[in-house]
């Protein structure tokens, strides 16, 4: 151990911004024997990018690295072929083996942004489920009961509605459970709709005669529209591979009442009560958008802002450009401007943005989609609160 932190000190740290431990005592005493524990992480590349909801595990899963622990990060190349259930009201689509390792690569880049790629150990569960036999697989079954597999919400939820719960979904919970008896995880960290798989593990553990791994439930994300978690799906995500103003930008467009959680969840930091919204804010995005690319760009990012929205000064900023095509009607060049930024709109959501007064050339608002104004090269079209596009 390379901490200087007291067990009890590590406890409180490691703790700070969890939403349920199970359980603390069993953790503070792991931590007394003053051993690095191995700290387990699982990720299913089910797409190739990850967002600020799933840095939460990964900068706790950081903290343990900070005090010396062993950080474990588990690709479920295997599980991600499955789909977990978790949250889900229908199966997920299977996914080719070709498409996970894939994602798998984005999966690993990405997660180095907060992890330290030197203290960390990669595993890909195929590792062990690829080599099992089919008497294995039915072995491994024998240790759980399906009464306690429809123990979970999900199912429940879906058998109530008259809903399929296909028998390779009940089989998700079982192999990320034994998961933690491959890698002989201590602690086995998750969002809190990992909590009965995180459950399953530590039931696995005991009945292969080993300490069960204490359960750390971190808080779902929620996204930028402050009411559902974060989800590319549903658009309300920040990209952890972002540019640097978009990143910026994105941040910037939450409510006051959701910076004391984004505070916490992702820079481990309590939000001044003192502090002025707009300049927290303005802190907040600077120091995110840092932790992904660096301090310059950060504070860059923060000046570009400052300089289209706070001062004004559009000449001043580094704006992405943007040339206009044939249709130069309002609503066929901003419709263009968002297809450019790889943000496609429908016609119906330009001609919104249009009439609530969103859009705007050179400061002035414009408020006829049929118009055509006379476009020159050099002037600003704002889009919306987040994104702006200089004319080329």
């Amino acid at each position: 151990m390379t901490t200087a932190l007291s067990a009890r000190e590590q406890l409180e740290l490691l703790t700070r911004g969890t939403a349920q431990v199970i359980s603390e005592k069993e953790l503070l005493a792991k931590l007394e024997r003053g051993k690095p524990l191995r700290a387990k992480l699982g990720v299913d590349p089910t797409s190739p990018d990850l967002h600020l909801g799933h840095s939460v595990a990964l900068e706790k899963l950081r903290q343990f690295q900070e005090l010396g622990h062993h950080a474990v990060l588990i690709i479920g190349d295997f599980t991600a072929m499955i789909g977990d259930p978790s949250g889900r009201s229908k199966t997920r689509p299977q996914l080719s083996r070709e498409d996970v390792l894939a994602n798998a690569k984005t999966y690993t880049d990405q997660a180095f942004k907060i992890l330290d790629k030197d203290k960390t150990e990669i595993v890909f569960n195929g590792e062990w489920f690829n080599q099992m036999t089919f008497a294995e697989v039915i072995q491994l079954n024998g240790r759980v009961t399906l009464q306690q597999m429809l123990q979970r919400e999900d199912f429940k939820n879906r058998i109530a509605n008259d809903q399929e719960v296909r028998l390779h979904e009940i089989q998700y919970p079982i192999v990320q459970g034994w998961d933690s008896v491959m890698v002989k995880a201590d602690v086995e960290l998750g969002g809190t709709d990992q909590l009965f798989n995180i459950l399953v593990g530590r039931d696995l553990q005991k009945a292969e005669g080993m300490e069960p791994q204490v359960v750390m439930c971190v808080p779902i994300l929620e996204g930028l529209d402050g009411v559902q978690k974060m989800s590319k799906s549903l658009n309300n995500y920040v990209g952890v591979s972002e540019e640097p103003g978009e990143m910026f930008g994105k941040l910037m467009s939450i409510s006051d009442d959701l910076m004391a959680r984004y505070y916490l969840l992702l820079l481990g930091e309590d939000l001044d009560p003192g502090a002025h919204p707009m300049e927290a804010k303005k802190a907040l995005a600077e120091k995110v958008t840092a932790r992904y690319h660096t301090p310059e760009t950060g504070k860059q990012a923060r000046e570009n802002w400052e300089a289209l929205f706070s001062r004004k000064d559009a000449d001043a900023a580094d704006l992405p450009e943007f040339t206009p095509g044939e249709r130069r009607d309002v609503a066929g060049v901003v419709q263009a401007a968002f297809e450019s930024l790889g943000e496609p709109k429908s016609g119906g959501d330009v001609r919104r943005l249009i009439q609530q007064g969103s859009i705007q050339l050179d400061g002035e608002k414009l408020t006829d989609p049929k118009a055509e104004p006379e476009w020159a090269t050099g002037q600003v079209l704002k889009l919306n609160k987040k994104r702006s596009v200089r004319l080329g």
